[in-house]
């Protein structure tokens, strides 16, 4: 018989493990971090001012849809990020081309990929989730949609962007560089690639994410990787939580990488473990590749808890779950 002694020795029980937990002191090495609601996670530097975006919304009770919605458009608008957004450095035919996609707690999700004269394509993948019973909108097509919806059209390709490509030309030898995401947001280097995804739980205990970028400099024009690809760049479960990634998005796609985050937290892997897991296998499938690229993901789970993991050294994600809570970490690594 469960009477009310046993009970109450139980719940103080429970609540001593928790209280550990919070602190971290009681939590296994695989616990990366853990937030009270509500939590906004973002890949790399500029993740940190995407944040304060998302929180201005999260601390006043809104939801983790629009609240990653904002947080995205801030890089998408930054001059000084050639990664994400409209100062992307082009392909090598000189088009500027941006992908995004966007999930909420319900399922719902829309994304948009090589979409060219457009500022902010988050912002139109949630369009297309909420307007159309797509998922995907691609190319010229996307942009005829971005238009009909009241975006306007307008040439992406900045001044210190197409200089940069005019070097890039007179070698035109693509080497993708690891951890050039730092680099290209702090001193505007022409490096290749770059995601930011993000993660929020909201204060009602939803989940959301979204994901944007310009891709690699330098590509193949119609070329596309993991950022806009449901499952791949970005995956949300309310019922587990939610993960997302960056880096070279074929490795990612090819993994189901984000996808496989949130399946493997499901089966009661902490967000660390899900995250190292995934990793691993895209080094077991092809480990020399492995030596040579960056792939990090970042994951969330219903409680709170937050993990990130990378191929090399340097990956870094930031959190903030206060107005006085506003942190960069560096994610672990399998290359040390």
């Amino acid at each position: 018989m469960f009477n009310r002694r046993k009970f109450i020795k139980l719940s103080a029980a429970g609540a001593s493990v928790a209280a550990l937990s919070r602190t971290g002191f009681a939590a296994a090495k695989p616990l990366a971090g853990q937030s009270s609601l509500p939590v906004v996670i973002s890949t790399w530097d500029f993740g940190v001012p995407a944040n304060k975006a998302a929180w201005e919304i999260l601390k006043k009770g809104g939801r983790a849809i629009d609240a990653v919605e904002a947080g995205a458009r801030i890089p998408e608008a930054d001059l000084n990020n050639h990664s994400v957004g409209r100062a992307g450095y082009p392909d090598r035919d000189g088009h500027v081309t941006l992908d995004a996609c966007i999930m909420d707690e319900s399922g719902n999700c829309g994304a948009v990929a090589a979409m060219e004269d457009i500022d902010h394509p988050i912002s139109v993948a949630r369009l297309v989730m909420e307007k159309t019973p797509h998922v995907l909108l691609v190319g010229d097509g996307a942009r005829q949609f971005a238009v009909e919806h009241g975006f306007k059209a307008q040439k992406l390709l900045t001044p210190e962007s197409e200089k940069a490509w005019k070097e890039w030309l007179k070698t035109a030898k693509y080497e993708p560089v690891i951890n050039i995401e730092n680099k290209s947001y702090k001193r505007g280097s022409e490096y290749n690639h770059d995601t930011i995804g993000m993660l929020a739980l909201d204060a009602k205990g939803n989940i959301s994410g979204a994901c944007t970028t310009s891709g690699m400099a330098w590509k193949l024009h119609g070329r596309v990787g993991d950022s806009p690809i449901i499952g791949a760049g970005l995956y949300v479960d309310n019922e587990v939580g939610g993960a997302t990634s960056t880096g070279v998005g074929e490795e990612v796609i090819r993994n189901v990488g984000s996808f496989l985050v949130v399946e493997l937290m499901r089966q009661g892997r902490s967000p660390q473990e899900a995250c190292e897991e995934a990793v691993h296998r895209i080094i077991k499938k092809k480990p020399e590749t492995a030596k040579q690229i960056q792939v990090g993901f970042l994951a969330i789970n219903k409680k709170g808890e937050y993990g990130a993991y990378a191929i090399q050294t340097g990956f870094t994600y930031a959190v903030c779950d206060s107005e006085k809570q506003d942190k960069l970490f560096k994610g672990e690594s399998f290359y040390k």
